[in-house]
């Protein structure tokens, strides 16, 4: 079983910036993506970036250039480093774990992030 942890959500002002750190434990294969997702109220969850165990990136294009993702494989920890945030950010931001070629899905509880205006 694979436990994901999330971190470093909160407040901040429009924008300003926030940095999410999602560490899993257990057993985790190698071959993985994390990613982020995010909910806000009354919208349906979805992907903000993610990232294969061998580096590629992928990101939604809401936050393209203001949003970096990057992994610590040795650490088995994601971080979504987000940058001039607005309002629009706002939600409930969710890790995730893939396994590739396998059939593992995890999630993280969720760290919710608010972006006042």
């Amino acid at each position: 079983q694979v436990q994901l942890v999330e971190s470093g959500g909160g407040l901040v002002q429009a924008g300003g910036s926030l940095r999410l750190s999602c560490a899993a434990s257990g057993r985790i294969f190698s071959a993985n993506v994390m990613g982020w997702y995010r909910q806000a109220p009354g919208k349906q969850r979805e992907l903000v970036a993610n990232i294969i165990s061998g580096g590629s990136t992928n990101y939604a294009d809401s936050v393209k250039g203001r949003f970096t993702i990057s992994r610590d494989n040795a650490k088995n920890t994601v971080y979504l480093q987000m940058n001039s945030l607005s309002p629009e950010d706002t939600g409930v931001y969710y890790c995730r774990l893939t396994v590739i070629l396998g059939n593992a899905d995890y999630w993280g509880q969720g760290t919710q992030v608010t972006v006042s205006s």
